[in-house]
């Protein structure tokens, strides 16, 4: 097992006594991150979206930015503007919360579409351009979005290709009740996180990314079974949009980065498994008929029918 998934792991276990009963989500935003995707989380607010948030910028030393989303944010809001300075006589560019390693975007879906799409090069291309000139984000950079599927009243739902550009959908839910009786003895333990030491640097991590992406090995008949899942997804009675060339490679790349935490360096059918239902739901449509039906389950019944290589 590599040094760097022995600190991951400790990570995990570290943080879980700030996360009660978060321990799941928080495996799968890592795996989002280091596999160089985006998070989007669908739940009910205080659940510790945010403290899941905080709590990987500080564990791994990044910095940290927030957007609160309303129905009147602007673009500028989110990557920035030219302010006049007229001690210079000349405009400077303030950079925006966009600017920093890990971003929470909280309550996307109620930024209205122009604001919504500014967000697309950032996380497709890792820059912005204002006025012209484009700006390199830094690097890594990982945006975490947050929605809230019971209010949708002054909201503006993800287009598809916006929900595309994220990696992984998951949700956090409430926690067991005996997690839940921690966080009443104890109360919040956000203001602790800001305090913790990181575990890794930038260079780590950017070496781990890399790693991931060029060592850990796919074979053929791994390749043939992922091209089974998606053509499964395509040719499914239940959907009438499948999962797309860009979905294949996301599901090829979180499956790759759970089979590395795993202190594997080859992917098995069992890792594109794990991560397959929070990869595939929320790239394809359901036809009208199954929409009262859970994506998610659907996946998860489709996959049970896909032969696995031996």
């Amino acid at each position: 097992m590599d040094a760097n998934t022995h600190k991951i792991e400790a990570a995990v276990a570290f943080l879980g006594q700030y996360l009660h009963g978060k321990e799941k989500a928080l495996r799968l935003a890592l795996t989002c991150f280091f596999s160089r995707g985006h998070l989007l989380i669908e739940d009910l607010p205080g659940l510790g979206k945010t403290t899941l948030a905080i709590a990987i910028a500080k564990i791994l030393g990044l910095t940290f930015g927030r957007v609160q989303c309303t129905s009147d944010l602007l673009p500028t809001d989110i990557t920035g503007l030219f302010i006049f300075n007229k001690n210079a006589n000349a405009f400077e560019f303030r950079p925006g919360p966009i600017f920093n390693h890990i971003v929470l975007v909280d309550e996307i879906n109620r930024a209205p579409p122009k604001t919504q799409s500014a967000l697309l090069e950032a996380m497709g291309e890792k820059q912005v351009t204002i006025e012209g000139k484009t700006y390199d984000l830094p690097k890594p950079f990982f945006v975490i979005a947050t929605q809230n599927p019971a209010e949708p009243f002054g909201t503006f739902p993800l287009p598809e290709s916006q929900l595309d550009r994220f990696m992984m959908k998951i949700r956090i839910g409430y926690p067991l009740r005996s997690a839940e009786k921690e966080i009443l003895k104890g109360g919040s333990k956000r203001s602790e996180l800001y305090t913790i030491d990181p575990i890794m640097d930038g260079e780590e991590i950017l070496k781990t990314q890399e790693m991931i992406k060029r060592e850990v090995y796919v074979s053929d008949k791994i390749l043939d079974y992922i091209l089974n899942v998606i053509e499964t997804t395509r040719s499914s009675s239940y959907f009438s949009v499948g999962l797309s060339t860009r979905g294949a490679l996301a599901l090829t790349d979180a499956a790759k980065a759970h089979a590395f935490f795993a202190g594997k360096d080859f992917v098995v059918p069992e890792d594109i498994k794990e991560v397959a239902e929070f990869v595939i739901p929320h790239r394809v449509l359901a036809r009208e008929e199954y929409d009262s039906i859970n994506k998610r389950e659907i996946v998860k019944s489709l996959l049970a029918e896909i032969p696995v290589p031996v």
